[in-house]
């Protein structure tokens, strides 16, 4: 007897014989797709890659997640379990409030594709409700309270996130060839056209990331301190 026709006896395998999936969560939806996401991008993370990968189907996934934008909104609250609040004793209150957006900005900074995601769709779990927390905190610490804070707060977060959008994985080379043809194409302007581009050919491309963003943070705290006072 050949072992294909000792292979053909074989009785079938009965299914309870085989292991148990493990049960679906939420949790475990979200883990998913953040796997697929960092190995194949977020483009790869749909109801139908994700039911593939947890061996179920598309449908089963709708008990615990809406929407694709509502796994994207968990995805960006899983990543954001990353960023640590500054202690107490760790500076002042500016630079705590700097610490944890920088924190924010590199999470972003990792994954442009979810900071695109964030302009569109509002986290709400549990870490970004912490990080709300703490940014309101800190910023009453500084005596910004009621509207200022509230609405200072969507300023603080929307510029590191259109940062991080504007960011994409270039190399050091793409990136100075880029600021060169820029800095050309601002030389050749017309100064009787342009006169202030002309005027500030040199300031428009000075500095490098670090310094701009140093910079916008102090400029948008100094304005949310400002607008805390009541003016006549």
């Amino acid at each position: 007897m050949s072992p294909n026709d000792s292979a053909r006896q074989q009785p079938p395998r009965s299914r309870r014989e085989r292991p148990a999936k493990p049960a679906l969560t939420r949790q475990g939806i979200i883990d998913a797709a953040l796997t697929i996401m960092r190995d194949e991008g977020l483009h790869k993370v749909t109801m139908r890659r994700i039911a593939i990968a947890l061996d179920t189907g598309p449908a089963s996934l709708y008990v615990y997640v809406r929407n694709t934008e509502d796994l994207h909104a968990q995805i960006l609250d899983a990543l954001l379990g990353s960023i640590t609040v500054p202690a107490p004793d760790a500076g002042t209150w500016r630079d705590r409030l700097k610490a944890l957006l920088n924190g924010y900005r590199d999470v972003l900074f990792q994954y442009p594709d979810i900071a695109r995601m964030a302009l569109s769709t509002q986290p709400s779990g549990p870490n970004y409700m912490a990080l709300v927390e703490a940014v309101l905190a800190l910023l009453g610490e500084g005596g910004v309270t009621g509207r200022a804070a509230a609405w200072g707060l969507d300023l603080l977060l929307l510029y590191p996130t259109a940062a991080a959008v504007e960011h994409s994985p270039r190399s050091a080379a793409q990136e100075a060839a880029n600021l060169s043809a820029l800095g050309e194409q601002i030389a050749a302007a017309d100064p009787a056209r342009y006169p202030r581009i002309a005027g500030l050919g040199a300031e428009l491309i000075s500095g490098d990331g670090a310094s701009r963003s140093d910079w916008a943070f102090h400029v948008l705290v100094d304005g949310i301190l400002a607008a805390n006072t009541p003016h006549t």
